[in-house]
């Protein structure tokens, strides 16, 4: 039985949040949008796919950058309100160069970088 990405809850501009997570390490790499064609277009090339709402138009990650994601696997949450497609990231998977977007902590009040940009 083929999946039906209507059967996905979406906001009220079509959208859905997705992480991604690095599928051997299980670090949390980043956070995007998707639609249902965003949905359809990841599980039928195996290629990531996201919403830009700043650019209105599909991005296959890596596209232009080589920074790849290629999904290994397609889940969503208990409310169908959340994605989480875990990936074999090539690459940093941060537009700033960095393994993961989530490189800033606040400890003891203050911000911390936890990574520096690859490269």
């Amino acid at each position: 039985m083929q999946f039906d990405v209507t059967a996905l809850k979406y906001d009220d501009k079509g959208l859905i949040p997705a992480i991604a997570q690095d599928a051997e390490t299980g670090e949390v790499l980043m956070m995007a949008w998707m639609n249902a064609e965003a949905v359809t277009r990841t599980l039928e090339t195996g290629k990531v796919t996201y919403w830009s709402r700043s650019r209105q138009a599909f991005w296959v990650k890596g596209e232009s950058s080589g920074h790849v994601q290629a999904l290994v696997e397609f889940r969503f949450d208990c409310d169908r309100d959340c994605l989480l497609v875990t990936v074999k990231q090539t690459g940093p998977a941060c537009h700033t160069n960095r393994r993961s977007c989530f490189y800033t902590a606040v400890r003891d009040g203050e911000e911390v970088e936890l990574m520096a940009p690859e490269g």
